[in-house]
């Protein structure tokens, strides 16, 4: 089936929420118990970790975490927001650096100024945007970045939109309670496809669309870690307790360039399939046999595909036996331990 398709469902008596491309399954949210990414808390300092310039913290969820915090005593008070999903028994990771993210605008409090992304190259548009901005509000006490969806958006929704945010935050910057709290939740999948899915697409609501659309039969399919490449190459793409191991291999094809197409190919399916598995942390990539001269090239083709997926990753380097490490953001959940 051509096309893009947003489907909203539930699997297990759980929000989710799949975004198919032209039939395959591109990516996939599912609800879970966790604190979602954008929780705010009023939370309290509990005690510094040595050597590390960070500081435990009590929640209404547990223990969480916060790097790099300068002049924080145990007992202080401050918001701070989730930015991902820990693993099992560690504390929750969290910014002191909170914001308020929706489909047109982000607000950032303590970082003024009004920008509009850079992906908007249209003078004309970008000046209409920013004129809605100035018909809304007068004096704006916090940063705004008008997002990328901006371009396509009526102004009247983006002038709600930005009047949403900003109220929201200044309820939860102006709140006067103490002790720990849960000020907001996180977005769940619903709200997070109309957030982040902003390209054009089918949106399908009916209860079951999951088993008609093929989203359970693309979910089975990724039970297994092996990702088809192309020309009968193939990747397995396997979480340990330490590391995703990626091992790419070039099937039948015996030719001298066999090793560089399938690792060019590895580096365009990559953050797809990463995604849909929720798999993040520390990822070493065992590529197929490749000239060192077409490495830089390598690079540029992975760099290229992890900017367009959304979730930070850095590509931090080969290791002396050839192989490339990635570090990612923890963004997601594991897709098995939301399937369990």
């Amino acid at each position: 089936m051509k096309g893009r398709s947003i489907i909203l469902d539930h699997i297990n008596g759980r929000e989710a929420a799949a975004l198919m491309v032209d039939g395959q399954l591109d990516d996939i949210l599912i609800a879970s118990d966790a604190p979602a990414p954008g929780t705010i808390y009023r939370a309290i300092a509990d005690r510094p970790v040595k050597g590390q310039g960070g500081m435990f913290l009590k929640t209404p969820d547990g223990n969480a975490f916060l790097r790099l915090i300068k002049g924080m005593a145990p007992g202080d008070e401050l918001l701070v927001q989730v930015t991902g999903y820990s693993e099992d028994g560690k504390a929750i990771p969290v910014t002191h650096r909170v914001l308020f993210k929706s489909r047109y605008v982000i607000v950032t409090p303590n970082a003024p100024g009004i920008n509009v992304s850079r992906s908007i190259r249209d003078e004309e548009r970008r000046e209409e945007i920013l004129a809605v901005v100035h018909d809304t509000v007068e004096d704006v006490p916090h940063g705004i970045i008008l997002r990328s969806s901006c371009a396509e958006a009526s102004d009247e929704d983006i002038a709600e939109d930005l009047l949403s945010m900003l109220t929201l935050a200044d309820q939860v910057l102006n709140d006067s309670g103490t002790g720990a709290e849960t000020l907001t939740e996180g977005d769940g999948p619903h709200l997070l496809a109309w957030r982040d899915w902003v390209e054009p697409a089918d949106v399908i609501t009916d209860e079951g669309s999951f088993e008609t659309h093929g989203v359970m039969d693309a979910l089975e399919a990724l039970e297994s870690p092996r990702t088809e490449l192309g020309g009968g190459a193939y990747a397995y793409v396997e979480p340990t307790r330490a590391l995703v191991a990626v091992d790419v291999n070039t099937g039948n094809d015996t030719s001298m360039t066999a090793g560089t197409k399938a690792n060019f190919a590895l580096a365009k399916a990559l953050p797809r399939a990463l995604r849909v598995r929720g798999l993040g942390g520390q990822i070493v990539l065992d590529l197929a046999p490749m000239p060192k001269k077409d490495r830089r090239g390598f690079e540029s083709a992975l760099k290229a595909a992890l900017r367009a997926d959304g979730i930070e990753t850095n590509l931090v380097g080969w290791t002396p036996l050839g192989h490339v490490e990635l570090q990612r953001k923890r963004a997601r959940l594991t897709l098995s331990e939301l399937l369990e």
